[in-house]
């Protein structure tokens, strides 16, 4: 199946396909208001999707209640430090709406609760090299991604996906051991708005449980912190104890969950919400 396209909508800019059977308001634009809601609902129904998922600044909000949009999740500080990010949907089919994992969430968010008082810090394994990736990286970067995930949002196992956005708006970050790349993230930034998603962390079976990804995540809070950036934020997978924990550990707060949001590794999931401010002096200075 293809996957999802990126395209304008007016002046927004959506994503769209029945990879992820649902529209994704990436960007809102002013300009849009209010008729926004109304014509992504158009487009759905002629599509045949199943959800509509909107990332919207907290005064765009309204119009998409009033049309029978629900919040899922909230993100405080989202937009320069100052405004909320609503995450909201509008399921068009009942299952969009029916979480099949509750019960396993819910034995996350406890665990994570238990951890997120208890953050130790990590040693990175002997030998073991970070840091940014380059365009010479990114074959090796896509036999990792195609390795760890059968199926994932964004088409982050083509080599020329992640050249072109690593020219653009995102940094990814690097796990070497042996001279073999074992564990990859990154950063998806909104220098605009000042937001920044730390996503795509990807590590080899045989290097899982040495926390890598919180040693990863640990360098790219120092780096966005350096460039700028006010808020961090991840989309996780809600069933996963790994990545929540480490978004807990790290200091991240809980958001909301999106229930049946992103077709990852092959099924529909909850994807949990987590964000944390970046401009504080806990986080590091210049990684340089």
């Amino acid at each position: 199946m293809q996957p999802d396209v990126i395209e304008k909508l007016g002046k927004s800019t959506i994503q769209h396909g029945k990879y992820n059977d649902r529209i994704y308001l990436m960007k809102a634009a002013a300009e849009d208001m209010p008729a926004l809601p109304e014509k992504l609902k158009d487009l759905a129904r002629r599509r045949d999707y199943s959800k509509i998922f909107a990332k919207v600044p907290a005064a765009q909000a309204q119009a998409f209640l009033d049309n029978g949009f629900e919040c899922e999740a909230q993100v405080p500080r989202f937009f320069k430090g100052t405004e909320s990010a609503l995450m909201l949907c509008y399921p068009l089919c009942k299952w969009r709406s029916v979480s099949r994992t509750a019960e396993r969430n819910e034995q996350v968010m406890e665990t994570c609760r238990q951890k997120q008082a208890s953050a130790t810090e990590l040693q990175r394994p002997e030998g073991a090299l970070l840091c940014t990736c380059r365009p010479d990286d990114v074959d090796a970067m896509a036999e990792l991604y195609a390795e760890v995930f059968p199926t994932y949002p964004f088409p982050i196992d083509d080599p020329a996906y992640i050249r072109e956005t690593m020219a653009s708006h995102i940094v990814y970050f690097g796990m070497w051991i042996s001279d073999k790349v074992v564990a990859l993230s990154s950063a998806e930034m909104d220098t605009q708005a000042r937001n920044v998603e730390m996503t795509d962390f990807a590590t080899l079976p045989a290097c899982r449980g040495l926390g890598l990804a919180t040693i990863l995540l640990e360098a790219m809070e120092a780096e966005m912190h350096w460039r700028d950036m006010v808020t961090a934020y991840t989309i996780a997978r809600a069933p996963s104890f790994g990545m929540n924990i480490t978004f807990a550990r790290m200091g991240y707060q809980f958001a909301g969950r999106l229930i049946n949001n992103t077709n990852i590794s092959g099924q529909f999931e909850d994807m949990n919400v987590w964000y944390k401010s970046l401009d504080t002096p806990s986080v590091g200075a210049s990684p340089h």
